[in-house]
């Protein structure tokens, strides 16, 4: 058997320690099949090819078709390693069968790509299926195959690996998660840290909205070829994913764009859409499986969950791109749009992303044991006069149960001034003290500019032990490094 040779080998930018997974599973005794798995456009097909590249392989990739058409096209693949003879495949235990016959003499990689697809979608019809299959991955030791399954979609992928499932405990889970703000900047072509967070809060850590969108050329011009141009390579992608995915995807999408303006509660949302609170949360739920919406708590004490998008860049296009798609194919021109609905409020956008860095900073830099951000109610007697009724904090890190961070970030053009860290001490500390948090004697204030400081301000941070003040400069390098 010819190496499997994959032509853009030398084009695959990081995923070292991805790769380095597969590798250890690769080399190592394990004769479990390897379950990779993660958000369509994140990479996955571009690991496994890597990982493929130079040694004995066979891809498969399933689609939509019907299963026997499937099976099929599979054998009439498979017949060159079988002498020429298509080998007898009916069903997906008889595909196993076959391909664990082909590792019994020597050393073969085998993935197949969407595995899910080959799956009847009742539970009672796959559940027989994969006891099938079972059956025939109890003979695994006999055959030197490495057999990865991988899938897109994630809740399909964590019902294999749960404890329901026929063939629990012959797989090795490898999910493949989003870039890291870090592992993001091979694909980045910018100088400056402002520009670094803006373009990852544009693509956000999938590799193919990176490699669009972090390329040469200005963010704007990028955003206006690659998204906003109705030729555009991402133009219709999001609807295209998602509609491949979802049934009924028109409260999907009314979701998303909900929730493109920010964070919402399921009471909120619901009232937004029009629909009754109940009849949301199977939605939700499913969208959370998927891993494209998250579920979002206080980071202590108690308060309503609120949900948001998890990915920066389906965000971008449900808030920017997804209601005015009619206006942009009827001939608006992108940079128009540009100018006039996304350059206004896109630092509205940037603002969460810039948080959850700032969030990442501390974790790494401060070593808070739990870091999250918290929301509550204001002080009774500012409630009272109706001066203040909520509180939120962008950044709470704790050790030990008991709050020690407790930060503000701020991703506007102006300098902090101290009317931030006045805030900070008079009114959120408080609060998080009456809702019943506890908080060190002495809990670090850091402050989070994308602009800097005021003088008045940084003459305070100088001559006080409990203030730290991070630059945009400061915070990008630290998470670079």
């Amino acid at each position: 058997m010819d190496p499997f040779v994959f032509p853009a080998h030398e084009d695959f930018r990081n995923r070292a320690s991805d790769l380095a997974a597969v590798e250890d599973w690769w080399q190592g005794r394990d004769r479990n099949a390897l379950a990779l798995f993660g958000r369509r456009r994140v990479g996955k097909s571009w690991l496994f090819r890597r990982f493929a590249h130079g040694k004995p392989a066979i891809i498969l990739v399933s689609d939509r078709r019907a299963q026997g058409a499937q099976l099929s096209r599979f054998a009439a693949m498979l017949a060159p390693y079988f002498g020429g003879v298509q080998p007898s495949i009916t069903d997906v235990p008889e595909l196993f069968t076959a391909l664990y016959t082909l590792g019994q003499e020597r050393k073969l990689l085998v993935v197949i790509d969407e595995f899910p697809y080959l799956l009847p979608t009742r539970t009672r019809e796959q559940d027989a299926v994969l006891t099938g299959v079972q059956a025939v991955m109890e003979e695994r030791d006999s055959s030197k195959l490495k057999l990865m399954l991988c899938g897109s979609h994630i809740g399909q992928m964590a019902t294999l690996l749960s404890e329901s499932s026929p063939i629990r405990g012959r797989l090795t889970s490898l999910p493949v998660e989003p870039l890291r703000f870090k592992d993001a900047q091979a694909f980045i072509a910018a100088a400056g840290a402002q520009e670094k967070v803006e373009r990852f809060a544009v693509a956000g850590g999938m590799s193919l909205y990176l490699d669009e969108l972090g390329g040469r050329g200005s963010l704007r011009e990028r955003i206006c070829s690659r998204v906003l141009e109705s030729r555009g390579p991402l133009f219709d992608d999001p609807r295209e994913i998602l509609e491949e995915d979802l049934r009924s995807p028109g409260i999907y999408f009314s979701i998303f764009e909900e929730l493109a303006a920010g964070e919402r509660s399921v009471r909120d949302l619901a009232t937004a859409i029009g629909v009754k609170s109940t009849d949301l949360t199977p939605y939700l739920r499913t969208l959370g499986e998927m891993s494209l919406v998250e579920r979002v708590a206080p980071v202590a004490g108690r308060a309503d969950l609120r949900f948001r998008v998890a990915d920066p860049f389906l965000r971008f296009w449900f808030r920017f791109v997804f209601p005015y798609q009619d206006d942009l194919r009827s001939g608006v021109l992108p940079a128009n749009h540009y100018d006039n609905e996304i350059h206004p409020v896109f630092a509205e956008h940037v603002a969460p992303v810039f948080e959850s860095l700032c969030r990442e900073w501390t974790r790494q830099e401060l070593g808070a044991s739990r870091v999250g951000s918290w929301w509550g109610n204001a002080l009774n007697e500012l409630r009272k006069t109706g001066e203040r009724q909520t509180e939120e904090i962008d950044v709470v890190g704790l050790r030990r149960s008991a709050v020690t961070v407790v930060g503000e970030c701020k991703w506007t053009s102006g300098e902090l001034t101290g009317k931030v860290l006045d805030d900070v001490e008079q009114y959120k500390i408080p609060a998080m003290r009456q809702a019943g948090l506890r908080i060190a004697a002495t809990p670090l204030i850091a402050l989070f500019s994308r602009s800097g400081f005021k003088a008045n301000l940084m003459q305070q941070a100088a001559d006080r032990d409990d203030i730290r003040l991070v630059a945009l400069d400061q915070l990008v390098q630290d998470l670079v490094r």
